[in-house]
């Protein structure tokens, strides 16, 4: 039994278009809400978690509705075509309204394109244990999480290379690049995906391996206790996890303007390092987790992570041993990712999967609600806990903030004891290394 790498490599580019997109708006738009906007911390952490209000009620609903759709063309792609096609042109409104200082259009655009992001993230997610076997999920989650951390490092390079240093620098060149970057993935992912094609070919794989799904467990069959509990605590791991690392990623490029002094671009290539160490660990990581588990290599995953973030808040200006930590960020946050959506899936049902990648995005959104306005409180008025006149001083709680959210999800993970794959037993070691076509 083999992952087919290079069906699901295709099926990735989908996610590597969502990452993208999503490492551009999580570090410019912090950028232009402060300098071009003069909106304080509190305010931008607001806005900053309006596109997590939205996925909140969309991304449940989307991937419920694909899951019930029946085209020609799929249950998923249809959404994946129209929502990215949409958010690609809306896209462009928002260095327009940067350049003109129009607050409206700004807003106008900006929940536009969040709401053409909210339709497809759900079906585009789903697509992937759509046509892949349970036990290969995790394997399969690695690659499509190394699409998109590829798609968010090329993002980070083009920030990098296209956004200059100064006081109103011209966000025309990242915005027109990261326009083109989804409508070139979408173009790939309709030349080489079939989608019904591939379902069915999926179901044919799992019939063989005698996993196919009974028509009561396809019709939404109730949880039993025991797994309920596991869900229940592995939902709470994830919104615990993405409190502390969306909190220093949102706010990391306004963290190294104005606690590090890095103009323009620059803070991105501390990102690029933490991107880099994730991209070369995905493989790895699912290789670990089909010999030790899923839940042992997130445990993992979340004390690198932690002690990433806790160690970074002891320096008060840029250093070299931050690509170090960041690297460490990195391999820990790939150990979390490849690991928790494919449990939460093997919790569910086949015809449920888009309802429970919904459930999945439900919890880790409410997260990206909460903890931008709360660490942009920090942010803003941290100085008055530490008592000190320097109004910029509760910049160095941002990475505590961090550390304590996902130290905390270790302890909640503890209680998950389902959804690690039943993999079937392989003859040799070697086969463990085996991922060819």
């Amino acid at each position: 039994m083999k992952l087919d790498n290079k069906r699901t490599i295709f099926v990735g580019f989908a996610f590597m278009a969502i990452c993208a997109f999503w490492q551009v708006y999580d570090g410019i738009i912090p950028l232009i809400l402060k300098n071009t906007f003069g909106i304080n911390d509190v305010l931008s952490g607001g806005v900053m978690a309006v596109d997590n209000i939205l996925a909140l009620v969309l991304l449940p609903l989307f991937g419920t509705l694909s899951d019930r759709t029946n085209s020609k063309i799929g249950r998923r792609m249809p959404y994946i075509i129209g929502g990215s096609l949409s958010a690609a042109a809306i896209t462009i409104l928002l260095p327009l309204a940067n350049q003109i200082r129009s607050f409206a259009l700004f807003v106008i655009a900006l929940g536009a394109v969040l709401l053409a992001m909210a339709t497809w993230r759900s079906p585009a997610v789903a697509l992937m244990p759509d046509v892949t076997p349970k036990p290969l999920r995790s394997k399969g989650n690695a690659i499509i999480n190394l699409m998109g951390t590829l798609g968010g490092i090329l993002a980070l390079v083009a920030i990098g290379v296209l956004v200059p240093g100064g006081e109103n620098p011209s966000y025309w060149p990242v915005f027109i690049f990261i326009a083109v970057f989804m409508a070139v993935c979408l173009l790939v992912l309709i030349k080489t995906t079939n989608e019904p094609k591939l379902a069915e070919k999926m179901k044919i794989e799992s019939a063989n391996l005698g996993i196919e799904e009974s028509a009561a467990e396809s019709a939404g069959e109730a949880m039993p206790p025991a797994v309920k509990k596991s869900f229940i605590f592995i939902l709470a791991s994830i919104f615990l996890w993405f409190m502390g690392y969306n909190a220093v990623i949102t706010a990391f490029s306004k963290y190294a303007n104005v606690y590090w002094g890095l103009e323009g671009g620059a803070y991105a290539y501390t990102l690029i390092v933490a991107q880099a160490a994730a991209a070369i660990s995905y493989i790895p990581v699912g290789m670990i987790a089909t010999r030790v588990g899923r839940r042992k290599t997130i445990l993992g995953g979340i004390v690198l992570l932690a002690a990433a973030f806790g160690s970074a808040a002891f320096f008060k200006s840029f250093s070299m041993m931050m690509f170090f930590f960041f690297s460490l960020a990195g391999i820990g946050w790939a150990s979390i990712n490849v690991n928790s959506y494919p449990m939460v899936v093997e919790m569910s049902k086949g015809a449920d999967v888009g309802k429970y990648t919904g459930y999945y995005y439900t919890v880790s959104m409410t997260a990206q609600i909460i903890t931008p306005i709360f660490s942009g409180a920090l942010l803003e008025y941290g100085y008055r806990i530490l008592g000190s006149t320097d109004t910029n001083a509760g910049y160095v709680l941002l990475f505590p903030y961090g550390a304590v959210f996902v130290a905390l999800s270790f302890l909640t993970m503890l209680f998950v004891r389902h959804g690690d794959a039943n993999v079937a037993h392989k003859q040799s070691a070697l086969e463990h290394f085996d991922f060819d076509d």
